[in-house]
């Protein structure tokens, strides 16, 4: 069975340009080609980084993040009650109307005070902000010196300048081995931002992110396989020379210089836009999909490599636009109000406006609940809290 998967999975069909065969790509005593088995050693990486990541966090960002004045806002616990405790943990964390009302029966409570309980549960479920800073600060520190250390192992490379230079030679082209520890270190990080996902903040564009996860370490993969490997580290470095402009506005936001996050989300926002909507398609994919024809012909290789191009650059396009809409904001509101991913904290001096106009008979009339009266809040006091609460800018 392992002879039979090996001649279907390594056929020289799929990997190799046609005329070109594995005999062809034997190394030499000079010369070596990347091997799948090479890539093997991203997944003791992955623990080593995991590992790396739990010290970093225990011993640098959590006193940093208490030296730059993170501020953690312990919310207000419910009160105990089994009934609502059974139903938030096995049916929904978020019930509707109808469950609230059912709710409300069964424990002899208003629905007022069930809707309370609910965001007071999400709300204990929630990550601190500690635990927030400690993962963009982990990421800024990986993403810093995965970019600069790109552009220090490619600034002298021919293909980094000339995006014909992907093809010249191709497939016969010597792995080096500065480029081959730069490729297996950014697989071996994107192996823990997978295995670490269950434990990390959960954002709204979750799935999204599984998703990018998953097509990193397929391109990455496939690229090293079959040689793709100066086009796969340009990809790396474009990508990098955002990702940590945003974690560090990230953790300006957790500690509220809501002036230099303002700032650098706005130049985050434009690297991102230049180097994924314009270089990435113009350089890398032009180069995947035009330049390499006038080399070989098209094989399976060619058209799986651009497939996982596209996807990765349909995701760059969903995240535009959300980014766009928050720079959207900024301009037109004068703050980023938040991250559009983020999972803010509910909070109970804000009540749904179902609740506030709920109508109440008052001598033989129909008439409203007094804001004053019972603890509510107005609709200009609302839309203040809302206001107050809701300049939390990036998740």
């Amino acid at each position: 069975m392992e002879v039979a998967l090996n001649e279907w999975l390594w056929r020289q069909e799929y990997w190799l340009p046609p005329g070109i065969t594995w005999e062809d790509m034997q190394d030499t005593e000079w010369v070596c080609y990347p091997r799948p088995r090479h890539l093997l050693l991203s997944l003791p990486l992955a623990l080593a980084f995991i590992a790396v990541r739990l010290l970093f966090e225990r011993y640098v960002a959590v006193p940093l993040s208490r030296q730059l004045g993170v501020k953690e806002k312990s919310p207000l616990k419910p009160t105990p009650n089994c009934i609502l405790e059974i139903f938030y943990i096995t049916q929904n964390k978020s019930p509707t109307e109808s469950q609230v009302c059912s709710l409300s029966q069964q424990c002899g409570l208003h629905t007022r005070h069930v809707e309370r309980w609910f965001r007071r549960r999400r709300n204990q479920d929630r990550p601190s902000m500690t635990k927030k800073f400690c993962e963009a600060s982990w990421r800024f520190v990986f993403y810093f010196h995965a970019f600069f250390g790109g552009l220090i192992v490619l600034h002298d490379k021919s293909w980094f300048w000339d995006q014909r230079e992907f093809w010249v030679g191709y497939p016969q082209q010597p792995l080096l081995p500065v480029v081959y520890w730069y490729y297996v270190l950014e697989l071996g990080f994107y192996w823990s931002l997978l295995l670490t996902m269950a434990f990390d903040v959960k954002r709204k564009d979750h799935q999204e992110q599984i998703v990018h996860h998953f097509t990193t370490i397929f391109l990455i993969s496939f690229s090293y396989c079959a040689n793709y490997v100066r086009a796969g580290t340009l990809v790396m470095v474009l990508h990098d020379c955002a990702d940590y402009v945003l974690e560090l506005a990230k953790m300006f936001n957790y500690t509220k210089w809501k002036r230099v996050c303002d700032v650098l989300f706005i130049f985050f926002a434009l690297i991102f836009i230049i180097t994924r909507l314009i270089l990435l398609p113009s350089r890398v994919i032009y180069s995947t999909y035009y330049y390499s024809m006038e080399i070989f012909q098209p094989f399976f290789g060619y058209y799986f490599f651009n497939a996982l191009l596209m996807i990765l650059q349909l995701l760059h396009v969903f995240w535009a636009y959300l980014i766009l809409r928050m720079v959207y904001r900024f301009t037109f509101v004068g703050t980023i109000e938040k991250d559009v991913r983020s999972d803010a904290e509910e909070s109970d001096d804000i009540i749904s406006a179902n609740e506030e106009e709920k109508p109440r008979k008052k001598n033989g009339t129909v008439g409203f609940q007094s804001a004053t009266s019972n603890g509510l809040v107005t609709d200009w006091q609302m839309n203040a809290a809302r206001l107050t609460n809701g300049h939390s800018k990036l998740s």
